[in-house]
């Protein structure tokens, strides 16, 4: 994939990709095979580097996005010493640093105690400085941003807009000032299954700086892709994140942003946006997947030294193994059920449906239909097995594919949970949706 159009989307937890903690604990399998130390990489720090977030960006008091740092992980070679659960060496020389510091705490806990005792027991009366909380620490906390406010379909002035669903936008910016209203307006509406929230949603957009009158960069720019994300979940600003909610795919919709629902006071200096600047987007809403979703479409059945497939639809497939077929050597993909998108790019964000079982025996061990839940990734991005990173670039949105993967491009020789060592696997894939995440 070529180089990333900066995203106007903002700061947020993206949505999985695909669900907040440990990634690894939703990957197709478990986590990928190795035994190294894990990087733990605060999401501030990702953000930056995605051009999501500006550093000292702060949380938004309500409807905004989510302030969790829960810290994401990665993987490296640097293995880890063995160490207890305190997080201490496991075998350390005398009583060992954990004693010293527990000492250390219990004698200054008691000779607190006692200092207590006697203030309260001095004259038969309690201290004022034990009997008074500190009015500081129980003082609630100030608001660090403005609340997002309530969304309406019109204002005193809107701008105007021209062009059909599919193509930039043209946009007149009026004359006069924005009276500050979160506007969200049906232009043309489409005839695709609703947004609905935590919906798998993919948009085309066309932004301008009402302030400024400058263009923001649009996903219609050279190398511009669709933006992809859970709607309702502010895993993006408000003017995109809130204002799809309830809208249908197909439909074309103007958006003006007051800083509340865009950026907030920082403004994004990196795409020229001032701190006080109201913003217009046209959303082009392209495609909305529920979050159990599956591909339909004619099937074509695999060949026969293929492992044969049986739909169940929103239920994990049953997958019937070649009797007496020799472990593949090498990548093998079928497309069960040809879909009519875009082909899937390397680096771009897809949202999938599987089901994973081992080829000798047919034997499932994961399937994300089991959970109601699509899975996402950015493919080639090393996050999931080569042999998905491989197999799944060049199919097309909407199709169902059928991938045969050697044990060198899944688990190889450790294997992972009820993955044997050098287990060669099947997966059926449903690619639901693809872009920038």
């Amino acid at each position: 994939m070529t180089e990333k159009t900066p995203s106007p989307g903002g700061a947020g937890t993206a949505a999985n990709d695909s669900s907040a903690g440990d990634p690894a604990a939703s990957r197709p399998g478990g986590p990928l095979p190795g035994d190294g130390e894990s990087i733990v990489v605060p999401p501030s720090i990702l953000k930056q580097q995605a051009g999501w977030a500006q550093p000292g960006e702060q949380p938004r008091a309500t409807g905004g996005t989510k302030t969790d740092d829960t810290p994401q992980i990665f993987a490296s070679t640097v293995r880890r010493g063995d160490t207890s659960e305190a997080g201490y060496d496991e075998n350390p020389p005398g009583v060992g640093r954990l004693g010293v510091i527990l000492g250390t705490v219990l004698a200054v806990l008691l000779a607190g105690s006692a200092v207590t005792l006697y203030l309260v027991n001095k004259d038969g009366s309690t201290s004022d400085t034990a009997a008074k909380p500190d009015a500081a620490k129980s003082a609630p906390p100030t608001p660090t941003a403005d609340p997002v406010p309530p969304i309406k379909d019109s204002a005193k002035v809107l701008p105007t807009v021209a062009g059909d669903f599919g193509k930039k936008a043209e946009i007149q910016v009026p004359g006069e000032a924005s009276d500050g209203t979160f506007v969200v307006k049906v232009l043309s509406e489409g005839t695709g299954p609703k947004v609905d929230k935590n919906s798998w949603t993919s948009v085309d957009y066309t932004a301008k700086d009402w302030n400024t009158g400058k263009d923001i960069p649009s996903s219609y720019d050279n190398n511009g892709k669709p933006q992809i994300f859970q709607a309702g979940t502010d895993a993006l600003i408000p003017a995109l994140d809130q204002a799809v909610v309830g809208k249908k795919a197909g439909s074309r919709i103007l958006v003006v942003a007051p800083p509340a629902a865009a950026f907030g006071s920082q403004g994004k200096a990196d795409m020229s946006i001032g701190a006080k600047d109201d913003l217009i987007f046209v959303i082009d809403i392209r495609n909305s997947s529920a979050p159990d979703a599956v591909v339909s479409g004619t099937v074509t059945p695999p060949p026969a030294d293929f492992p044969q497939v049986k739909d169940n639809g929103k239920k994990p497939a049953e997958i019937t193994p070649v009797a007496g077929a020799k472990d593949p050597t090498e990548l093998k993909t079928h497309v069960l059920i040809q879909g009519t998108g875009p082909k899937v790019e390397k680096g771009e964000k897809v949202v999938v449906q599987y089901t994973g079982a081992l080829f000798k025996d047919g034997k499932v061990f994961d399937s994300s239909l089991s959970k109601g839940q699509a899975f996402s990734f950015p493919v080639g991005g090393g996050q999931v097995i080569q042999g998905w990173d491989q197999g799944l670039v060049g199919q097309t949105v909407g199709s169902r594919v059928e991938l045969v993967i050697p044990a060198a491009l899944a688990y190889g020789d450790k294997g992972q949970g009820d993955i044997p060592p050098g287990a060669p696997l099947v997966f059926v894939v449903d690619i639901l949706d693809a872009g920038q995440g």
